[in-house]
């Protein structure tokens, strides 16, 4: 499968569903998917609310992300303290990460940093560590987070999506749709093997 016809996984890392998503998604796809750093916060601006966090269906909403862990054969979810944090950092760090040839690592090892140990991914410490934990000189890390390039592409990245129709994440871009939860990655494989 070409790049081009690859599905693509829109994500921002204080989300524990497109924690599950990325870890679930390879096997669910059949195909390990283009992981797409966004940033959730103008998403949220668009659609005039934010995040199920600061609402009334919180506890409901944990309940079922451990419960879909568990069902995945992940490992048990660890909250970081005052989740969620801002990610503004952490997805800046995702894409510096990126010019280094390590994007994917440091985003699949950021989410088990997050909600398998509990990290607060909003603390440049704990970024450090997600840095050197997959190979990257994470002294360059914090000039990295402040670099105009990187908040450019992080703003580039996040209105390409909006345009795309990506409405929240986890979003699964595949077979010529938009398929919008972790609960849907079925629904994404079953349209990509049809479109095969």
């Amino acid at each position: 499968m070409s790049p081009a016809e690859r599905p693509r996984l829109f994500y921002d890392l204080g989300s524990p569903y497109a924690y599950l998503a990325v870890e679930r998604a390879p096997s669910v796809l059949g195909v390990d998917p283009l992981l797409e750093p966004i940033l959730l916060g103008p998403i949220f601006v668009l659609r005039g609310h934010g995040s199920w966090a600061h609402t009334d269906t919180r506890a409901t909403n944990v309940a079922e992300v451990e419960r879909r862990a568990a069902a995945a054969g992940l490992p048990p979810v660890a909250w970081p303290p005052g989740w969620p944090p801002n990610t503004l950092h952490a997805m800046r760090a995702v894409l510096w990460a990126g010019h280094h040839g390590r994007g994917d690592a440091f985003a699949r090892a950021a989410f088990r940093h997050a909600f398998v140990r509990g990290a607060d991914l909003g603390a440049a410490a704990e970024l450090r560590d997600v840095a050197r934990a997959v190979g990257l000189p994470d002294a360059e890390l914090e000039g990295a987070i402040a670099d105009p390039a990187i908040k450019q592409e992080l703003k580039d990245r996040t209105a390409r999506a909006i345009d795309l129709g990506v409405r929240g994440v986890p979003t699964v871009a595949a077979a010529g749709r938009r398929f919008y939860g972790d609960d849907h990655l079925e629904e994404a494989a079953a349209a990509l093997r049809a479109a095969a």
